[in-house]
């Protein structure tokens, strides 16, 4: 089984131990993992601002980079999101790439789904212990149906207590260019999910997109809130 990693921008940037943590939780399931060389980004940030020519060229070299391989998996609701719901819509009038865009979108797969739905992974590597609470980001859960994988990987792991924060699938106020273009706003929906962590009780939480991650990280420290902030990877593989 061929499984192309599509790394993701904000993983690549900002916490390649995202990146590191999947390929060691792909491989623990068995899986040949073939990571490009030359990926970049899956055109979102340019889908959100209505620039449709560069998207369309992003998402053709995505297609190009990623076609041959039996799946692409990422660790990312949003981009897996990206590639697998919004894709066909930009080549719904290109006969020619719009096969090509539909073969990958129907192999792509955010990476919990992957590893409960594909691989069966039947034990998780990581040995965390602590209390956690689950944020759904939106992407994962509307886009890709992303709600109890990663809940059920958890459940494999003796240390780690589950605690269901209140509104867990309302957004974290990150929304991509949301946050920057109404910031105000975003700042309102992320206090109100930082009160929802705190209220938990939990020590981390825990989600599967590194954009909301850094969202709410960044809105836990400015109220002077140490909770950890953790990618479902890097609990399942043991390396936060």
């Amino acid at each position: 089984m061929r499984v192309g990693f599509f790394v993701t921008c904000l993983v690549d940037l900002m916490r390649p131990s995202i990146g590191f943590a999947a390929l060691s939780l792909l491989e623990a399931g068995g899986a040949d993992v073939y990571v490009p060389p030359k990926q970049t980004c899956c055109g979102q940030p340019c889908y959100n601002s209505g620039d449709r020519a560069d998207t369309i060229a992003l998402a053709k070299k995505v297609v190009h980079e990623f076609e041959d391989c039996d799946y692409l998996v990422a660790p990312s609701g949003s981009c897996s999101g990206m590639i697998r719901t919004h894709y066909g819509e930009l080549f719904a009038d290109d006969p020619a790439w719009s096969g090509r865009v539909a073969k990958l979108a129907s192999k792509t797969y955010e990476l919990t789904d992957f590893l409960v739905n594909v691989l069966k992974l039947e034990r998780v590597p990581g040995d965390y212990r602590g209390t956690i609470t689950y944020h759904d980001s939106c992407a994962g859960l509307r886009e890709m149906g992303v709600k109890t994988q990663p809940r059920a990987l958890l459940a494999k792991m003796n240390g780690v207590r589950v605690c269901e924060m209140a509104d867990a699938e309302v957004c974290c106020g990150f929304g991509g260019t949301f946050a920057v273009k109404l910031g105000e706003i975003s700042a309102r929906i992320a206090d109100n999910k930082c009160q929802h962590i705190v209220t938990s009780g939990a020590d981390a939480v825990v989600l599967g997109d590194l954009g909301c991650m850094l969202n709410i990280e960044g809105r836990l420290r400015r109220r002077g809130d140490a909770t950890k902030v953790l990618h479902i990877a890097e609990v399942l593989a043991g390396e936060p």
